[in-house]
């Protein structure tokens, strides 16, 4: 009977691994990217939409130096940037489950950052996500959890490693290009160093999902000027 139930834990886990886009553990090793189609008529229409300037692009140069900044020197650990409407999401080590959204304008403003956003080490950053996934497997609340999915969670918090800062670096530096691509450019980026992950749409409505490790891959394969 022990055998039967750990059969069906094994597969209930393969099975939660394979079919979700993005599962508990990142993206499978052998993706580089993955893609998903938006709507048909937003990829039709993409070459007649005038392009305009909005609010994040008169400010780009300054606000991907924020942005590195709060991921790498103070409380962010995920961060989201609506070009089009100057719109960002961010999400701190210090209150977790909360979202907080800035004006992109504002975020160019030193002084409204360091009101903001604590300053905290990255290594201190990444032993508090540490912490704060042991205290959930250590809590009265995980022994709700299914067995299949306790055992995902605890191999995940056994090899999880997050983003590294030079890969932070690496997506900032590209930011600029992306979004002043002729065609297809960016229209909002999602950026999680506890997922290792990045998330961009294009204007084509378009969505790639790539792993912080691949991301340089994506922009040779993608952009070929920036070999």
């Amino acid at each position: 009977m022990n055998n039967q139930s750990s059969d069906v834990e094994n597969e209930l886990e393969e099975l939660v691994l394979r079919e979700s886009i993005v599962g508990a553990t990142g993206l499978n090793e052998s993706s580089v990217q993955i893609g998903i189609k938006g709507d048909q008529s937003l990829r039709e229409t993409t070459l007649d939409r005038k392009r305009y300037e909005s609010p994040v692009d008169k400010v780009m140069s300054e606000l991907v130096v924020s942005i590195e900044d709060l991921l790498i020197n103070r409380s962010t650990y995920r961060v989201f940037i609506g070009f089009n409407s100057g719109e960002i999401r961010t999400h701190s080590i210090f209150d977790p489950l909360r979202q907080e959204i800035h004006a992109a304008e504002k975020l160019v403003d030193r002084s409204y950052i360091d009101r903001q956003f604590p300053l905290i080490s990255y290594s201190d950053k990444i032993q508090g996500m540490r912490d704060i996934y042991e205290g959930i497997q250590n809590s009265k609340m995980f022994e709700c959890v299914p067995p299949h999915w306790r055992n995902i969670f605890i191999k995940r918090h056994m090899s999880w490693e997050p983003m590294l800062e030079s890969e932070i670096t690496t997506i900032m530096q590209s930011m600029k290009v992306m979004r002043e691509l002729p065609d297809f450019y960016l229209r909002n980026i999602t950026i999680c160093i506890v997922q290792d992950l990045i998330r961009m749409q294009f204007n084509c409505d378009g969505t790639q999902i790539i792993s912080a490790e691949n991301y340089q891959k994506f922009i040779e394969q993608n952009i070929p000027d920036q070999n």
